[in-house]
């Protein structure tokens, strides 16, 4: 199986210009992967929300929407699956979610069970964590889902010998990555032996991207920062 770690931009706000750029990543490497990955809320972009709940269940989208179905299509349509972090509603309550699409269906969605996603000092009861690691089989192996703070607020609860999928948002400089990235590493070894890390690019603010495939706690593979592009590793 090979899973593709997609660095690629996003804007604020702007869904259609997102979902191009999932189109775009996929043309990128059609036929070269299996599962595409992007970070943590690139459908909306992580700066979308504005904290007040009447606006933000407008940026909002649910698992039933048509904007998911765009997306279910082009999984479909190029043979290829898909994975994404997006801001979802359901029964009036917004998660950080992270949904995967298996040959146009949805196999997963992990709803972020720690709570810096948001502004909590700030926020109301609409704005909620999930309650449940997320594991799904694929391509006879067990991958589980844990979204960005999750792995340094909690990292015992995804305690796990399946490969796990770590999307998501940082804005480091250069020079501050370039400390970052073992600590990155070393703490994805407390969770599991093999962790794909899928950071977005954005402009405001600044974010360099960057993904990486952690083994064994040390950097396997990596990519450049700072270029749109699809990281291919083999699992």
């Amino acid at each position: 199986m090979i899973i593709g770690l997609a660095s690629y931009k996003f804007i604020n706000n702007d869904i259609q210009y997102n979902i191009s750029q999932i189109e775009k990543a996929i043309n990128e490497c059609n036929g070269k992967i299996d599962l595409l990955c992007f970070g943590e809320t690139f459908l909306q972009g992580f700066d979308s929300l504005t904290w007040e709940y009447e606006k933000d269940k407008e940026i909002a989208v649910s698992k039933d929407s048509i904007t998911i179905q765009i997306i279910k299509n082009l999984s479909i349509k190029y043979n290829i699956d898909i994975a994404f972090g997006y801001i979802e509603i359901e029964d009036e309550k917004l998660y950080s979610s992270y949904a995967v699409i298996v040959k146009g269906e949805l196999v997963a969605n992990y709803r972020r069970i720690t709570k810096n996603w948001k502004e909590y000092s700030i926020t109301d009861e609409h704005y909620q964590e999930g309650k449940q690691i997320t594991t799904f089989e694929y391509k006879n192996q067990n991958l589980s889902i844990a979204l960005c703070g999750d792995l340094w607020i909690c990292p015992e609860k995804f305690k796990t010998n399946n490969l796990l999928l770590w999307p998501i948002y940082v804005n480091f400089t250069i020079d501050e990555w370039k400390i970052e990235e073992q600590k990155y590493a070393k703490q994805a070894q407390k969770v599991s032996n093999n962790v794909f890390m899928v950071n977005s690019l954005s402009e405001e603010p600044t974010s360099y991207g960057g993904s990486f495939y952690f083994k064994n706690g040390r950097i396997e593979q990596k990519l450049d920062y700072e270029i749109e592009k699809v990281l291919l590793v083999e699992a």
